[in-house]
């Protein structure tokens, strides 16, 4: 596994980051939940003035609590589908890149393949948030339930087999209908919720994430950052990130935000 650690990211670079887009599953999250440490950068993130997005493949009644509880401008969920945040007087807003009868025509066909990938893999298990799904569907492989590489790529061609966009993240397989991925809901909602252009910025954003799912996004910003449980999917990754933490999961996140905050300090002392 080759790679540019943190220490190898120039100063001036990262004294030009000018907002944070990052994975939750074992990135922001150690063994299911935030750490005291990646809330802490969070939060000294906010106090900066920097946007922090959260681009996930969970779904949206699963992100709803961390949108209003965690301090971040937006969650993206269901891999750029549905856009969840908090509004000022402390009320939930939600958006969705679909519209209503788009979703529903879609959630039937996306059962009939979840139904097809557990008839040809009994083994298999949907994952335990599936209730909160609105736009996609989700097969357990590593976080309540197992399988294997074999069975993995299995779920994924027939998934893709079914007419469906297929990925892998560090714990699901997830399944959906349409054009979006992470990096069209990242564009989303930078422009719905800032008003910018983040293709226009691409070179002042980070991108912090650690598997499969994530590649894209890896690809496409200059200054990506994989946490060091990356590792795991290196050989697996289309595209890698451009640099590795020293520490896993959440750690790794909370170092990736210490070098840009340290890098802004020194930026405004010189």
């Amino acid at each position: 596994m080759t790679h540019l650690s943190l220490s190898d990211w120039p100063l001036a670079d990262r004294a030009r980051i000018c907002g944070v887009l990052t994975d939750i599953d074992d990135t922001l999250t150690t063994d299911g939940a935030i750490t005291a440490d990646a809330l802490a950068a969070l939060g000294a993130l906010r106090v900066a003035g920097l946007p922090v997005f959260a681009i996930t493949g969970r779904p949206a009644g699963w992100s709803e609590a961390f949108a209003l509880d965690w301090p971040v401008d937006a969650i993206v969920a269901e891999n750029g589908a549905v856009a969840l945040w908090r509004a000022a007087d402390g009320s939930l807003c939600k958006d969705w890149l679909q519209d209503e009868a788009t979703r529903r025509t879609n959630f039937a066909r996306l059962q009939a393949v979840a139904r097809r990938v557990l008839r040809e893999l009994p083994h298999a298990r949907l994952s335990q948030d599936s209730a909160g799904r609105e736009t996609d569907i989700a097969i357990d492989h590593s976080e309540f339930a197992h399988l294997n590489e074999t069975d993995i790529q299995r779920v994924v061609r027939i998934m893709r087999e079914g007419g469906l966009n297929a990925t892998v993240s560090s714990i699901h397989v997830n399944g959906w209908i349409g054009d979006h991925h992470k990096l069209e809901g990242a564009r989303w909602i930078v422009r719905e919720r800032l008003g910018r252009d983040l293709d226009a910025e691409s070179g002042r954003w980070v991108y912090v994430g650690d598997s499969t799912n994530d590649a894209m996004m890896f690809g496409h910003f200059p200054h990506s950052v994989g946490v060091a449980n990356v590792a795991r999917f290196w050989a697996q990754l289309t595209q890698h990130p451009r640099y590795v933490a020293r520490g896993a999961r959440g750690a790794g996140f909370a170092e990736v935000v210490e070098a840009v905050l340290a890098a802004r300090s020194a930026g405004d002392r010189a």
